[in-house]
């Protein structure tokens, strides 16, 4: 008979040690870049590089800007419709299983009755018209 093995400590906190070591050297990997990149760069502050700007535009005016609410009515809309599809997806796995295929298929319905339901409400609402 086979003497059992038996796992020793040390072997198994090496491999521990590999991935502790090996992440050490990544983080001083990156504190070493970091650092030299701090040494290395040129520090020449002027007022406009202290200007705050977006995509290489000087702020001009007030901080406040509107924006359009219908942009996230159409995001709101997309986001119930990809929910949508990640639901029947699941859906049609079961439909194809024995047994399951009528209820299935009724629960579908009514879950795409819902979303229609939702959809002519913001059509009658007006939210679909594009101006």
């Amino acid at each position: 008979m086979p003497e059992p093995t038996v796992v020793v400590a040390a072997d198994y906190f090496q491999s521990y040690s590999v991935v502790g070591l090996l992440a050490v050297v990544g983080v001083l990997f990156v504190a070493v870049a970091f650092g030299a990149g701090r040494l290395l760069r040129p520090v020449v502050p002027t007022p406009e590089k202290l200007l705050t700007y977006e995509c290489g535009v000087d702020p001009v005016g007030e901080g406040w800007a509107h924006t359009q609410v219908r942009y996230y009515v159409y995001a709101f809309l997309y986001v119930i419709f990809a929910v949508d599809s990640i639901f029947l997806f699941p859906w049609a796995t079961v439909f194809a299983a024995p047994g399951y295929g009528a209820t299935t298929l009724v629960e579908m319905f009514i879950f795409l009755g819902f979303l229609a339901v939702g959809l002519l409400y913001a059509y009658k609402k007006g939210v679909l018209a594009w101006t």
